[in-house]
C-alpha cells in the first residue's frame, strides 16, 4: 500500500524553479531532528511523511490495539501509551511526555483531534523546552479554547448550536430547537467531549438554519506574518462533520473571498496567532458572512488547499514552529484549478446517513493508478477497524484544472475504491457529487436531509426486472469487456461508455455480488440445473417484527440503560445508549409498551444486530 500518495497537489506555475528553490530551502533550513506525532491514523502518516522528506526521524505513539497500525510501521521509533481507551492512550499526557522523553523528541505535532487545542499539554511541553507545532498557549487560550470567546451569554431563542469548548469533527455538538433538546444535547455532547477530548466544558452559540460552511485557512509566522490561503467549501455534512469539500466555492466571487481572507487574517494577528489555522464562517444567500470559529490546528481537510496552493501545510508548520519566517506573499498565493476531498468513512449511509462500521479490511485497494487522486490513509488490507476510534478510512481527493475535471475524477475514483471486510459510504459520496444540485453548486449545509428526506437509499435495481448483459427490459444493450475473476473490478463498455463495476465472488454459496455507479449490491446467483431446481423449494426468509424488540443498530458500549424489566416505555422514550467510536446514540422505543427483559448492562459491548430490550 502506498500511503498518502499525492498526484494531484503542489501543482504551481515555473514548477521546476520553485521546486529547486524548495530543495534548496529543505536542505539549508535546519528545524527539527526529531518530531513526535501525537496521533494515529492517516493524519500521523500524512505528517510522518513531510517528516522524511524534511529528513526528519520520526516518533509514533500508539495503543496497545494499534500496535501493527500503519503509522507505527512508517515512523522510525514507536512507543505504546496506553490501552485502547483513548482516555488511557491519546489522551494520556503522562505516558505522551515520557514517550518523549525516552525518545529525545524535540517537538511535537499533535495533528487534529485528542490534544490538538489542549493548552495544558502545550504548556506541559514548553515547560520541558519541547517545541509543540501549532500556536503558543496564548493563541490556543484566545481561539482554540472557544469558550474563552464568548463574553457574554447568547440569549438569542432558538435553535442553538450545542459544541464542545475544545473540540471539533461533529464530536461534541448537538442542534437543539426547544428546551429538551438542550437538555439532552448537554449530556451526550459533555460526554462526548470528555471521550473525544478529555474536556467536558461546552458552550452554546446561536444556530443559523441552512447557510454555507466557508473556511477560510490561515499561514501565520512568530515574526508578524500572516496570509490567507483561500477558502474551502465544507458545507456536505451529516450530523454536522463534513463529508464532501472543495476548494475553491462555487459560491464566492473575488471581492468576497478577499473580505473573508483579510478578515481571517486581522483575526489571526489580533492574537499574535504563529501556526497554520482555520477561520470558519457560516454565508448565507446574499453572501453576508459571520464568523463561527477558529480552529488551532491543521484540518482534515487541509489537502484540498495543498493542491490548489502548492503550498505543503505540515512542511509549513514545522518552519514555523522553528521560528522561520513565512517563504512567500500574499501576492504569491494562488488559486490553481480545482480539489473535492471525499471522506471514505466505515459507516453504513443507510442508516441515519451514517452509522459506524467495524471489521477487517479483508480486501482494500486504492485507486492510485488513476491520474490527478491523492489518497491520505492510515489503514491497509488486515487493517482492523475498531469501535474505540474515529471511523475514517481514508481522504480521498481529485484535482483538476476545473471542477468539472475534478468532478469527473472523483467518480472514477470512487469507482476504483475497492473496501472488503467493513460497511462503507462509497455510494453516498457518489451520490452526493453526481447530483444535479451538487453539480449545479446549489447547497447548504441542508443538503442530504433535503435531498434524501427519508434517508439516503442508494440506486436499487427493481424488483422483478428483467436483467441480462444483452437485453434489458426488451432493450438491446451493448456489452463488452474482459471479466478477470481474480481482480475485485470489472471494467466494462456500456454502450461504447466505459464504467467500472465491482464484482464480490463467494463460492461457497455461489453468489456474485455486483455493485458500482451508486448502487447498492445486486446479487446474481449461479447454480447448477439440479440446484436451480432444488432451490425452489428453499422457504423464504420472513423478515424479523422488530416492534417488541430493541437491536443494536451498530457496534459499540452500552453507555446507560434508562429501563427496566416492568417498566412501562412511551413511544420515543430514550431506552439505551450506546457509544460507538466517540459518538453517542440514544436508542428510543418505537411504540408504548411494558419492558419484558433488558440483555445488556452499562459498560458492555454489543456487536450490530445484537438483542438489547424486549417489549410485551
Amino acid at each position: 500500500m502506498q500511503v498518502g500518495k499525492q498526484s494531484c497537489c503542489f501543482r504551481v506555475k515555473n514548477v521546476l524553479v520553485k521546486l529547486m528553490i524548495n530543495l534548496l530551502i529543505c536542505f539549508s533550513s535546519q528545524t527539527f531532528d526529531k518530531i513526535l506525532i501525537a496521533n494515529r491514523g492517516e493524519i500521523a502518516c500524512r505528517v510522518i511523511k513531510t517528516c522524511k522528506k524534511m529528513g526528519i526521524q520520526t516518533v509514533a505513539v500508539h495503543s496497545d490495539v494499534d500496535s501493527s497500525a500503519v503509522h507505527v510501521k512508517m515512523a522510525d521509533e514507536a512507543v505504546c501509551v496506553g490501552s485502547a481507551p483513548t482516555s488511557k492512550s491519546y489522551l494520556n499526557m503522562d505516558a505522551i511526555m515520557d514517550a518523549i522523553r525516552v525518545t529525545g523528541a524535540q517537538a511535537v505535532h499533535p495533528g487534529y483531534g485528542f490534544l490538538s487545542e489542549n493548552k495544558d499539554f502545550a504548556k506541559r511541553l514548553a515547560a520541558e523546552g519541547v517545541t509543540f507545532i501549532g500556536p503558543d498557549t496564548h493563541a490556543i487560550l484566545a481561539m482554540g479554547d472557544k469558550i474563552e470567546m464568548l463574553t457574554f451569554v447568547l440569549l438569542l431563542g432558538y435553535p442553538v448550536m450545542i459544541k464542545a469548548s475544545a473540540g471539533g469533527g461533529g464530536k461534541g455538538m448537538r442542534i437543539a430547537w426547544n428546551d429538551e433538546e438542550t437538555r439532552e444535547g448537554f449530556r451526550f455532547s459533555s460526554q462526548e467531549a470528555e471521550s473525544s477530548f478529555g474536556d467536558d466544558r461546552l458552550l452554546i452559540e446561536k444556530y443559523i438554519d441552512n447557510p454555507r460552511h466557508i473556511e477560510i485557512q490561515v499561514l501565520a509566522d512568530k515574526h508578524g506574518n500572516a496570509l490567507w490561503l483561500n477558502e474551502r467549501e465544507c458545507s456536505i455534512q451529516r450530523r454536522n462533520q463534513k463529508v464532501v469539500e472543495e476548494a475553491p466555492s462555487t459560491f464566492l466571487d473575488q471581492d468576497t473571498r478577499q473580505a473573508m481572507g483579510e478578515q481571517a487574517v486581522q483575526l489571526a494577528k489580533a492574537v499574535q496567532y504563529s501556526s497554520a489555522g482555520t477561520v470558519e464562517f457560516l454565508v448565507d444567500s446574499k453572501k453576508n458572512f459571520y464568523f463561527l470559529e477558529m480552529n488551532t490546528r491543521l484540518q482534515v481537510e487541509h489537502p484540498i488547499t495543498e493542491c490548489i496552493t502548492g503550498l505543503d501545510l505540515v512542511e509549513q508548520m514545522i518552519r514555523v514552529a522553528k521560528g522561520y519566517r513565512l517563504q512567500h506573499k500574499q501576492e504569491d498565493i494562488p488559486i490553481n484549478g480545482w480539489a473535492i476531498e471525499s471522506r471514505i468513512y466505515a459507516e453504513d449511509p443507510y442508516k441515519s446517513f451514517g452509522l459506524p462500521s467495524i471489521g477487517r479490511l479483508s480486501e482494500y485497494q486504492e485507486p492510485l493508478n488513476l491520474k490527478n487522486v491523492r489518497v491520505d490513509s492510515g489503514i491497509e488490507e488486515g487493517s482492523d477497524i475498531s469501535i474505540y476510534y474515529d471511523p475514517m478510512i481514508s481522504k480521498l481527493v481529485t484535482y483538476g484544472a476545473t471542477r468539472g475535471e475534478a468532478l469527473a475524477r472523483m467518480e472514477d475514483a470512487l469507482d476504483n475504491y475497492v473496501i472488503r471486510g467493513v460497511t462503507h459510504n462509497i455510494s453516498l459520496l457518489r451520490e452526493i457529487i453526481t447530483h444535479p444540485r451538487f453539480i449545479s453548486g446549489d447547497i447548504s449545509t441542508n443538503f442530504l436531509p433535503e435531498v434524501y428526506p427519508d434517508g439516503f437509499k442508494g440506486h436499487q435495481l427493481e424488483a422483478g426486472k428483467r436483467c441480462t448483459w444483452v437485453e434489458v427490459d426488451g432493450g438491446t444493450v451493448e456489452v463488452s469487456g474482459q471479466w478477470n475473476l481474480a481482480s475485485p473490478l470489472l471494467p466494462l463498455s456500456i454502450n461504447g461508455t466505459q464504467r467500472m463495476l465491482q464484482v464480490n465472488a463467494n463460492t461457497y454459496t455461489h453468489n456474485l455480488g455486483f455493485f458500482g455507479l451508486g448502487t447498492t449490491p445486486s446479487t446474481l446467483l449461479v447454480l447448477s440445473k439440479l440446484a436451480a431446481q432444488l432451490n425452489s423449494y428453499m422457504p423464504e426468509k420472513v423478515p424479523e417484527d422488530t416492534s417488541s424488540i430493541l437491536r443494536s443498530p451498530m457496534p459499540g458500549t452500552v453507555v446507560a440503560m434508562s429501563v427496566k424489566p416492568g417498566d412501562t416505555v412511551a413511544e420515543g422514550q430514550e431506552i439505551c445508549v450506546i457509544e460507538a467510536m466517540k459518538m453517542q446514540n440514544s436508542l428510543t422505543a418505537v411504540k408504548q409498551a411494558k419492558v419484558k427483559s433488558v440483555q445488556c448492562k452499562p459498560g458492555e459491548t454489543v456487536g450490530e444486530g445484537d438483542l438489547l430490550v424486549e417489549l410485551e
